[in-house]
Parts: C-alpha cells; sequence; structure tokens
C-alpha cells in the first residue's frame, strides 16, 4: 500500500458515548433487515422456479433457448444468471470499497446499490410471458447491487462494535434479517396459496411476491441511513476518486494483504466454504420443483422453516462461538452442511416431510456459519481498511460465488440431472474445512495489529 494511501485512510474517530453507539448498532441491523427479504422471498423462492418455468415455456422442442444465438438449456438460466450477476459485482466491488474509503461516505453510496436492488427487484413484476431474458437481467442488476451494498454495511461493523461485541452483534445482525425474510414469506404463503380469493392468478401472486421484496428493501433501508454515521478520512480532499482507482487500490489490497497471510489464508477458507453456502440457497427452490417435484406451496413453508430457525441457529451459534470461539463453531457448522447435501442427494422426491426436516438442518446451521464468518474476519481487518478489506471481504461472500451456480448449471446442462449437480457441493465444504482449519486465528487478529480476544 502506498504512503498516500496510508494517509488517505487513517481514521480521525471521534468518541462516541455508549448510547450512541447502541443506537448506531440498531440502525445497522435493519439494513439486514431489509435487504434479507430479497434473498429470501426472490432469490431463494420464487424467482428460481418461476424464472425456469419461464423459460421453458419460451424453450424449442428440445428444451433449449437461445439468448444471442447460444443454445442453453431452459433449467439451466437462472443458475447462469446468478454466475453472471457475480461478476458484474466483482468488478462494482472494489471500485466502490475504494470509493468509501478514500472519501468516508459509505452512505451515499450504499443507498444508491440498495435502491437499485430495490428498483430492479420491484421490476420483476413486469415478468410475464415468454421474457425470461427480462428475468434474467433483472435478476443479475439486483443480486449485483446487493452485493456491492453488502460491502459497504459489512464494512461498518468494525466501526460500531468492538471486538469482544462483535460476534454478537454481527448474529443479531442476521437474526434481524432472517427474521424479517419469515414475516414476509408467511405473507407470501397467504397470498400464493389464496390466489383465487384475492381475485389474481398464480402468476400474478408471484410477481406481487417479487416486487414486494423490493419495496420493502427500499422502505426500510431508510432507517440505516438515518442512523449510520459516515466517518472522517484524512486527507480525503486530495484523494478524488478517479476512473480505475478502485481496481488499483484492490491491487493495493491484495499486495497490502501479501504482508498479513494469515488473513488472506481465511479469505481462501472463506471463499471456498461460502460459495457452497451461496449456492445452496440459490438453487434449493429448483432443486426441489424441479428434481424432487414439490409444490410452491411446499418449498415456501420449508423457507419459512428455515428463516425461523436461522434466527435461532445464528443466536445460539453466536453463544456458541463464546464458549468454544468463532473457528470451531465454524468448523462444526461445515461439517452438518456436508451430511445435508449428502442426504438431500438420497432424498426420495414427493416427501415434503423429509424435505422439511433437511430444511430445519439447513436453518440450524445457515445464519451461524455466514454471521460468524463475517465477525471472525472483522478482527482480521487492520484499523482505517474496512472498506477495502471488506470489499475484498465480499468479492469471497458473493462476488467470487460464481463458481458454485456455474458448476451447478453446467452439471444439469450435461447430465439432465439435479441430483448429481447438488452432491458436487460437498466439495466446497470439504475443502473449506480442511484449508480453515489450518488457519491459526489468534496470530491473524494479531499480525492485523488488532487486540486478540480471550476466545475466538
Amino acid at each position: 500500500m502506498s504512503a498516500e494511501i496510508s494517509e488517505i485512510t487513517d481514521r480521525a474517530e471521534q468518541p462516541v458515548s455508549t448510547a450512541d453507539r447502541r443506537r448506531e448498532q440498531r440502525g445497522w441491523y435493519f439494513y439486514d433487515f431489509a435487504c434479507s427479504v430479497y434473498s429470501t422471498s426472490v432469490l431463494t423462492v420464487f424467482l428460481g422456479p418461476y424464472l425456469t418455468a419461464t423459460a421453458k415455456s419460451a424453450a424449442d422442442p428440445d428444451g433449449f433457448v437461445h439468448p444471442l444465438g447460444v443454445p442453453v438449456r431452459a433449467g439451466s438460466v437462472f443458475a447462469y444468471a446468478v454466475s453472471a450477476s457475480v461478476i458484474l459485482a466483482v468488478v462494482l466491488m472494489p471500485v466502490v470499497g475504494a470509493a468509501a474509503d478514500r472519501r468516508g461516505r459509505k452512505k451515499p453510496l450504499l443507498a444508491a446499490a440498495a435502491y437499485t436492488g430495490a428498483a430492479a427487484t420491484a421490476g420483476m413484476f413486469f415478468l410475464d410471458g415468454h421474457r425470461y431474458l427480462l428475468g434474467a437481467m433483472l435478476l443479475i442488476v439486483a443480486n449485483a447491487s446487493l452485493s456491492v451494498s453488502m460491502v459497504l454495511y459489512n464494512a461498518y461493523l468494525p466501526q460500531i462494535a468492538g471486538p469482544e461485541e462483535r460476534d454478537r452483534v454481527s448474529s443479531r445482525g442476521w437474526a434481524f434479517g432472517y427474521t424479517s425474510g419469515a414475516g414476509v414469506l408467511v405473507l407470501n404463503l397467504i397470498l400464493y396459496s389464496g390466489h383465487d380469493s384475492f381475485g389474481v392468478s398464480e402468476s400474478t401472486a408471484v410477481r406481487i411476491c417479487l416486487a414486494s421484496a423490493g419495496i420493502w428493501w427500499g422502505a426500510f433501508t431508510l432507517v440505516p441511513l438515518r442512523r449510520l454515521r459516515d466517518r472522517e478520512v484524512a486527507g480525503a480532499a486530495a484523494a478524488e476518486a478517479r476512473v480505475g482507482a478502485g481496481w488499483r487500490q484492490l491491487i493495493s489490497t491484495l499486495r497490502d494483504m501479501r504482508a498479513r497471510p494469515l488473513t488472506l489464508a481465511f479469505l481462501a477458507a472463506y471463499l471456498i466454504y461460502n460459495d457452497g453456502v451461496q449456492t445452496v440457497i440459490s438453487q434449493a427452490s429448483v432443486y426441489g420443483s424441479e428434481e424432487l417435484g414439490l409444490d410452491q406451496d411446499t418449498l415456501i413453508v420449508a423457507v419459512l422453516l428455515v428463516q425461523v430457525l436461522a434466527v435461532a441457529g445464528a443466536l445460539g451459534m453466536g453463544r456458541l462461538a463464546q464458549t468454544y470461539g468463532a473457528k470451531r463453531t465454524i468448523l462444526g457448522s461445515l461439517a452438518v452442511w456436508a451430511l445435508i447435501l449428502g442426504a438431500g442427494f438420497f432424498l426420495p422426491a414427493h416427501e415434503p416431510v423429509l424435505f422439511f426436516a433437511l430444511a430445519g438442518a439447513i436453518g440450524t446451521v445457515l445464519g451461524g456459519s455466514q454471521a460468524l464468518s463475517r465477525s471472525l474476519f472483522s478482527h482480521m481487518v487492520p484499523s482505517g481498511k474496512e472498506a477495502e478489506y471488506f470489499s475484498a471481504y465480499e468479492m469471497s461472500d458473493r462476488g467470487l460465488s460464481w463458481l458454485g451456480p456455474l458448476v451447478f448449471g453446467l452439471a444439469y446442462q450435461l447430465t439432465g440431472s439435479y441430483r448429481d449437480a447438488i452432491i458436487s457441493l460437498v466439495a466446497f465444504f470439504a475443502v473449506g474445512f480442511v484449508l480453515l482449519a489450518r488457519v491459526p486465528v489468534r496470530a491473524a487478529v494479531a499480525a492485523a495489529g488488532n487486540p486478540v480476544p480471550a476466545r475466538i
């Protein structure tokens, strides 16, 4: 990192009272509350099966659609769109992270990303007929916007929470998100199941559910925008963001990380196992509907079960981390993830009870594994480099999570079987487990110049 960048990212922090910090933390929770409805209702439940059905309705007799003249199996369109959204996010996130650190103004960038994503999601109301390309394009914009916004959102964590409270604060953020996801999903279930009594078609009910997630996302983003505060950055006036500055700073960040190889080792492990997590989240409904023959009501109830248990799981794993440390708790969750996928491969079709049991297991480990990974990484971030480091983290969290959906889509493209696709994801958790187990996290925290918590 150059001397200029080091000077720019030196924080001129002002002391804040405990009450102000708590207020800011509560505002921070509400961005999870706002955007998690997109992840739940859109990405996990409705859009995968609906976009797949829309693509199939536009397919030729062999089951292929031809965007830009390229033959694509209709059942792979959703997975490929998810991968494309991640590639777009990879391009944008370093630029946003650099601008946030250079100017110390995360909130305007957070607002721009959040409302772009919310608008694209609301626009999914117009996804009808054979408009699978419109659906794919809106998915790409919304998913990339969510990834960019999460760079900024996560970068607040080390600024609003001390080392000893970070696991708790991060876990509460996830719990807020899963609470909102569950609440909105109940409303979605009422509308979808009783669409006839509401005087709308099944397709219209789905499109209302999709669009309402965008409205929810935009409305509740107002809370963090009111409560979070931007930090001053020394020398910001002399460091105007320039075209290409984001990528130059990403390169500088990666070079800086080379001096902290243990932080880089954690990111490598996280990249692998989180790719598996993100793929399971985005493809679960497609697997349930297309391979297991489950109806939409069953899928909604299953995801609702995931949301309810994920709240308890995030809070419960946060408490386990206080006793056993975040690293050991995450390792335990990865072993459970591998067992879940193995069970999913052998799950018989048309058995909703067994699918609910699997959903319950996913909910138990989903929120906690993600919340603790975020808080563990925050300990390894040097002071004053939060946004740029969390830009790299977010590229691991969402930005580089293109491989799993791509492998999933290719497996179906080649074999026509979602079971072959789902079992391949076990490798992500196995490799991630081995890599994480080899990271000495206490040494990594100390190497970043941060105080080492009593238990980590």
